[in-house]
C-alpha cells in the first residue's frame, strides 16, 4: 500500500514527564553560578583585589601614595572552603611572595581617570591584569579586565541630615577632656602594638567622650569597613520592615531570581540569611578538574561581576537553618532585596540607598562600593569616619530611635544583638561577646566586625559605643583592645 494512501495512524498519548499545571509565579529554579577556581582565575582575582586596595587607599581614604604602598599587603586569591573546614595551606601565598619580591607584580595609578590597574607578568605564566577605579559615592569601583563600568557612577544626589548640629544628630563634636592616665597608658600600647590601627573613638549616644588617631588616621579620613557593611544592611533590613516594605524576617526570602514557588531556594527566610544559616553555596571547579562544593567568602571583592546576581544564583547546599556557615553571598541576597523593593517603587536606588540609614542618621562620609554593575555591595567594603561610625552605635543604644522618632521596629535591637543558636556566638549580622573574646567586656557586648579587626561595639549595659579602624590585613593586638575598652569604660562612664 502507498504510504501517500494509507490511512493516518492514531497518535499515542506520550505518557508524560513535565507536570503541566500552568506556573506563572517563575521561570523555574536558578541556573546555579560555578566557580572557577583554576590558577589562571586565582591569579586574576588576586589583582583584581590589590587593585580594587589600592583604588580605596588613595581616593576613598585619602592616603598619599607612599603611605599607600607601605599599607598594603598582597593577598593571594583562594578556592571557597566546605561547609566545615578550610584545607591547609596550599603554598599560594608564599609563591606569591616571592613572585612580589622578583618583580613579577606591579602597581599602575592614573591620578587623573583615579584609575589602578594591577598586573602579573611572570615566565612561563600568562599575564593577567586587573583594574579599579574611585568615584564618589561608589568607593573602589573593580573593573577586574574591563575598560570600564557597566554603568554610569554619576554623582548622587545626598542629604544628609543634622549638619552643623550637635553630635550625634549632627557633625559638630564639642570639645573632650583629656584621657584620664590609666586610659591614655592603654591606648599608647594598643597603638604600638597595632601597627595599622587608624584610631579609636568613644562615645555615648549624647556626645563623644573621647577619640584618637594615629599618624595617618584623622577625625575626617574615611576609612575600610569590610564586613561591618553587613550590620548596615542588616539594618537597612530593618528599616524597610519599620517603613511597611517588608513584613517579617522569617517569611521567605523575595529576592528577584528565588520567586518561583517551587524552588528549593524559597525555603530561605531573611533571618536565615541574616544570621548565616541560609545553607548556600556553589559548585567550584579546581585546576585539578575536581568540583567540589565551596561556600563564597572573599570572590565578591575579588570577581569584576554582579555580585546580586551571583548571590542569587548559589545553590542550596545544606538545609537552609540547620548550620551557621559565615559567607558573603546570602547578605548580598538581602541586598538584591533591598535594591529590587526601590525598583518596585519607582525610586532613584542608589540616592535612595543613602537615604533610608546613612543621611538619615547624618554619616555624611559613609559610602557604599558599588561592583561594576552598580549595585552597591551589601557584604562589605563601605567607608566611613568613625564619628559617623559611632552613630550606628548610637542608634542600636538608643533602640532605634533617632532624633526622637523610631526608625527601627520595636524589638528590633534585641533581634540584631542576640546570638539565638548553639555552635555560634553570631547574631543579625553583629558578633556577641558569648564566648568571651573580649573578657572584661559584658558577654552581652555586641560589634560590627570587619575582616581586619574593624569594629563598632555596642556595649548596652554601659550606654557606649566604641568604634574602632584599622588597615586591611594588619593584624590588630585584641588583648591590648579588650584592655582599652574595660578601662574606657571604669574610667569615661
Amino acid at each position: 500500500m502507498n504510504d501517500a494512501t494509507s490511512p493516518a495512524r492514531p497518535v499515542v498519548p506520550v505518557e508524560p514527564i513535565f507536570d503541566r499545571t500552568p506556573h506563572p509565579f517563575g521561570d523555574g529554579p536558578v541556573n546555579p553560578l560555578i566557580c572557577d577556581a583554576s590558577d589562571h582565575a586565582l591569579r586574576q582575582r588576586t589583582v583584581n583585589f590589590a587593585a580594587k586596595r589600592y583604588a580605596d587607599m588613595l581616593f576613598v581614604s585619602g592616603l598619599d601614595r607612599e603611605t599607600a604602598d607601605r599599607h598594603h599587603r598582597w593577598r593571594a586569591a583562594l578556592p571557597p572552603a566546605g561547609l566545615d573546614h578550610r584545607d591547609p595551606p596550599d603554598g599560594s601565598q608564599a609563591r606569591l611572595a616571592a613572585a612580589v619580591r622578583a618583580g613579577h607584580l606591579s602597581i599602575q595609578v592614573d591620578e587623573d581617570d583615579r584609575r589602578v590597574t594591577a598586573f602579573w607578568n611572570e615566565p612561563n605564566q600568562a599575564p593577567v591584569f586587573g583594574a579599579a577605579i574611585g568615584r564618589p559615592g561608589y568607593g573602589g569601583i573593580l573593573l577586574g579586565e574591563h575598560a570600564i563600568a557597566q554603568f554610569d557612577p554619576k554623582p548622587i544626589q545626598r542629604h544628609p541630615h543634622g549638619l552643623g548640629h550637635a553630635w550625634p544628630v549632627g557633625d559638630d563634636v564639642a570639645t573632650y577632656a583629656d584621657p584620664p592616665p590609666s586610659l591614655a597608658n592603654a591606648l599608647d600600647h594598643f597603638f604600638r602594638t597595632s601597627a595599622g590601627a587608624y584610631g579609636v573613638l568613644f562615645a555615648t549616644p549624647n556626645r563623644v567622650l573621647y577619640e584618637r588617631y594615629s599618624s595617618f588616621g584623622r577625625p575626617d579620613r574615611a576609612t575600610p569597613s569590610w564586613s561591618m557593611t553587613k550590620a548596615i544592611t542588616c539594618t537597612l533590613i530593618g528599616r524597610l520592615i519599620h517603613d511597611g516594605w517588608l513584613n517579617s524576617v522569617h517569611d521567605p526570602a523575595p529576592a528577584p531570581l528565588w520567586r518561583d514557588p517551587r524552588a528549593i531556594h524559597r525555603l530561605i527566610t531573611m533571618d536565615h540569611l541574616l544570621r548565616m544559616r541560609s545553607g548556600i553555596g556553589m559548585p567550584v571547579r579546581h585546576e585539578d578538574g575536581r568540583v567540589t562544593i565551596g561556600f563564597e567568602n572573599s570572590a565578591v571583592y575579588q570577581d569584576a561581576g554582579d555580585a546580586f546576581e551571583a548571590a542569587q544564583r548559589s545553590v542550596v547546599a545544606a538545609l537552609p537553618g540547620s548550620v551557621f556557615r559565615y559567607v558573603n553571598s546570602g547578605i548580598n541576597v538581602l541586598g538584591s532585596i533591598i535594591r529590587d523593593q526601590i525598583a518596585a517603587r519607582a525610586l532613584p536606588y542608589h540616592e535612595t540607598v543613602y537615604g533610608l540609614l546613612a543621611d538619615r542618621l547624618g554619616m555624611a562620609s559613609y559610602q557604599h562600593t558599588a561592583d561594576m554593575t552598580g549595585n552597591f555591595i551589601a557584604s562589605g567594603a563601605g567607608f566611613a569616619t568613625l564619628r559617623d561610625y559611632a552613630k550606628l552605635g548610637v542608634l542600636y543604644l538608643q533602640d532605634g530611635v533617632w532624633d526622637g522618632h523610631r526608625i527601627l521596629p520595636e524589638g528590633w535591637v534585641d533581634y540584631a544583638l542576640s546570638a539565638t543558636h548553639t555552635g555560634t556566638s553570631y547574631a543579625a549580622c553583629f558578633r556577641t561577646n558569648t564566648d568571651g573574646l573580649f573578657p572584661d567586656l559584658p558577654t552581652d557586648t555586641a560589634w560590627a566586625s570587619g575582616a581586619s579587626d574593624q569594629r563598632i561595639f555596642i556595649l548596652r549595659k554601659h550606654r557606649m559605643t566604641v568604634a574602632v579602624a584599622n588597615e586591611t590585613d594588619h593584624p590588630m593586638d585584641l588583648a591590648a583592645l579588650n584592655r582599652v575598652i574595660a578601662t574606657a569604660v571604669e574610667t569615661l562612664v
